[in-house]
């Protein structure tokens, strides 16, 4: 039986000094009213676009809640604090919205920069690259349609391979395991073969590449099964990031829009049993799919813990991580860690101005998920109140 541990605010904000502990419940109760998240997104674009001197102000509250730092460097004090708790970092450089190879190439250098700096990092577990920050977004989506290439174009999606091969081969020649992230379905596919040949080419012996599973798609745990069935025949090994997912009003209003059915599921109960299903499938053959779960969802997380314990593997197992967003669900991810679990904090970083789309999604994704800024809010709200308690019994 696995005991529960989430409920230990103490352990969860360990690291929050008094100060940084107000600052996180001024910054959730804001996010906690959606009218709020949607005027302030509003004047921050419009600030944006005037010029105005705002980004002293977004780093203190918001930037500082959800980002590492400006830099790498920058994100070293940041990532040594949580290493003292046992918990390690994966550094997302979190500019988005390029459409050029000079832009591509040069998020091309700072990804080979960061794997390098990984690997003198004893703290940084995993690096991550974004499919679309080195490659057109219309590029992969072509490919993935399988619509015929034009030689410009032909010429195009060479150049995102060979970003995609270089990435990964230097991972492999490092000894540092890499992330690709999920992206819209509509140009899924063509990542889903990308990084499955950087699998064939780089995980023989032991896995370095892994690709993203979003679980709020349907067809997930039929893809993960048919793609093992073919790593188990040209002998290479899987690595599967799970998440529940980060488009799915952009997937169901397209769907509905072009006439197809959604690759979504019905409802969140659907994709919860859809997420904790490809879970248990991974745990259960874990000799050939490694596992980075990606979840701020108790109960999953407790699921998986059961299913290590009734499978008798060890809470270190390198095949087998635990991974939540900086500046979120710090009640999993501390307690997991100090807990004796493998625990990893996914830090974005990147200057003020560049990041802020990263930002503002993660504003209005905390919002419309059902719950969870209310949980983040509950939560802080129980260690101030535990702290306050503690400061009259001092005073006493």
């Amino acid at each position: 039986m696995v005991t529960k541990i989430f409920n230990n605010t103490k352990r969860a904000f360990s690291l929050k000094s008094d100060e940084e502990l107000k600052k996180s419940l001024f910054i959730f109760r804001m996010m906690d009213k959606p009218i709020m998240v949607s005027i302030g997104t509003k004047l921050t674009n419009w600030s944006l676009k005037l010029h105005l001197p705002v980004e002293g102000l977004i780093r203190k509250t918001i930037f500082e809640q959800f980002c590492g730092g400006t830099s790498q460097e920058d994100c070293i004090p940041v990532m040594e604090k949580m290493y003292t708790k046992n918990v390690h970092s994966t550094l997302d450089f979190s500019v988005e919205g390029e459409e050029n190879d000079a832009a591509f190439d040069a998020a091309l250098a700072t990804k080979i920069k960061l794997v390098e700096f990984a690997q003198k990092r004893k703290e940084i577990a995993f690096t991550v690259f974004k499919p679309t920050g080195i490659g057109r977004f219309a590029i992969w989506e072509k490919v993935s349609q399988k619509e015929k290439l034009t030689p410009e174009e032909t010429a195009e999606w060479n150049r995102v391979k060979a970003r995609v091969d270089k990435i990964c081969k230097l991972a492999y020649d490092l000894d540092v395991k890499i992330l690709a992230d999920a992206e819209e379905s509509w140009m899924q596919d063509a990542v889903d073969w990308l990084i499955e040949e950087m699998m064939e080419k780089y995980n023989k012996e032991k896995v370095i590449v892994y690709n993203t599973l979003q679980c709020y798609r349907w067809d997930r745990l039929q893809y993960l099964k048919d793609i093992h069935i073919k790593a188990k025949e040209k002998g290479y090994k899987i690595g599967a990031k799970i998440v529940r997912g980060a488009y799915m009003e952009k997937e169901n209003e397209r769907a509905e829009k072009l006439n197809y059915p959604t690759p979504i599921c019905e409802d969140k109960e659907a994709t919860d049993v859809n997420y904790n299903t490809v879970l248990y499938y991974s745990l259960q053959h874990l000799d050939d799919i490694n596992l980075f779960i990606g979840t701020h969802n108790e109960v999953s997380a407790y699921l998986a813990m059961q299913h290590m314990d009734e499978m008798g593997y060890a809470k270190n197992d390198d095949r087998i991580w635990f991974s939540q967003l900086f500046g979120m669900s710090e009640h999993i991810t501390y307690n997991l860690a100090l807990n004796g679990y493998n625990t990893v904090k996914l830090v974005p970083f990147g200057p003020v101005r560049d990041v802020i789309p990263y930002l503002i999604r993660r504003a209005q994704e905390n919002t419309s998920v059902k719950g969870q800024t209310g949980r983040e809010l509950a939560l802080l709200e129980e260690e101030q109140h535990r702290r306050d308690g503690q400061y009259v019994k001092r005073v006493k």
